[in-house]
């Protein structure tokens, strides 16, 4: 992409065999060697995953050759993975044969790429092997603020049953680890249960923001926020919209849905036009020239829509550019 308007085309990496998900990488992420603790300076690694039986890690420094570096394997489900550069932690999103959910977290030390390191699986009670009664939702992916944040955000579910859990990092990878409910319930700190219509697809925190409109406050005037995207499935509006919402985490144990973002159905006869119309996910920049600004959220048959997100406890959000598709 060195001359935009003339990509060439360098190496494909085949994905599993199979149609939808199983044929595809459904998610990428991208570590420089020298950001991660044990990584060769001089090389480039992307973390891949491969259909839903495995996870991988390629050695992409000469683009046009990669080069696979290991694998993590024995799973049945993959979706959007979260990779600390600067420790290593990845939180993985798989099924564990003897799990009952087809996608929850199993947190590995990938700090030196080419020897994964097994750290713990997580999920929520009733996830785990040899519960009983109802199966709570799985999980969709989470993002985690590091070491200095110590947090980590995952969102469950996809267009239905959406739940935003907040979990202390720190207790997360040294606590118990054994899959006992009590054991799964100690890092938490927060949960938010949304409308069985909605689902978590992306949940991206926007810590310590000052609002202007709270400037002189006593209390409040500096929140967390999280945005939570639900992604729509069925075709022509045939389930209830997903969109994007604003919650207020600032008391983490008592979180809050205080906005939220959707594109009018009128505004282009979505409904009419075919295929999905409503949110899928989010982008995940933290870069200082969008976060906290700025966000994109990807719309299906509505395009992309940037959205300005420095007052996310106003009325509705307010959308800075229309159709970027």
């Amino acid at each position: 992409m060195t001359d935009p308007r003339h990509p060439r085309y360098l190496a494909h990496i085949p994905g599993e065999e199979g149609q939808y998900e199983a044929g595809g990488a459904q998610m990428v992420r991208v570590c420089d060697g020298k950001s991660l603790p044990k990584g060769d300076r001089g090389k480039v690694y992307m973390l891949r995953t491969f259909g839903n039986s495995a996870h991988e890690i390629w050695d992409t420094s000469d683009p046009a050759k990669p080069v696979l570096v290991s694998r993590i394997t024995g799973i049945k489900g993959t979706h959007k993975n979260w990779w600390e550069c600067d420790t290593g932690i990845a939180y993985l999103v798989s099924g564990a044969p003897d799990w009952r959910v087809n996608r929850m977290t199993q947190i590995y030390d990938l700090s030196d790429p080419a020897h994964p390191v097994f750290i713990r699986d997580f999920g929520l009670v009733g996830q785990q092997p040899g519960a009983t009664g109802d199966v709570p939702i799985a999980l969709h992916g989470a993002i985690s603020t590091g070491p200095k944040g110590n947090r980590v955000y995952f969102g469950y579910g996809t267009n239905q049953g959406g739940i935003l859990q907040i979990v202390d990092r720190e207790k997360l990878l040294n606590g118990p680890k054994e899959p006992t409910p009590e054991n799964l319930l100690y890092p938490q700190v927060g949960r938010l249960d949304l409308s069985t219509w909605v689902g978590a697809d992306t949940v991206f925190p926007m810590l310590h923001m000052k609002l202007a409109e709270f400037a002189h406050d006593k209390v409040g005037s500096v929140r967390d926020f999280v945005v939570i995207t639900d992604e729509q499935i069925a075709n022509e509006c045939g389930e209830a919209r997903q969109m994007v919402w604003f919650a207020d985490v600032t008391v983490e144990s008592h979180p809050m849905v205080v906005s939220n973002f959707h594109v009018p159905e009128a505004s282009g006869d979505f409904c009419e036009r075919g295929g999905r119309f409503g949110t899928h996910s989010s982008s995940e920049s933290m870069a200082p020239v969008y976060y906290e600004k700025v966000m994109f959220f990807s719309h299906f048959n509505a395009g992309v829509r940037a959205v300005d997100v420095r007052d996310p406890g106003g009325a509705a959000a307010a959308q800075i550019a229309a159709d970027l598709s």
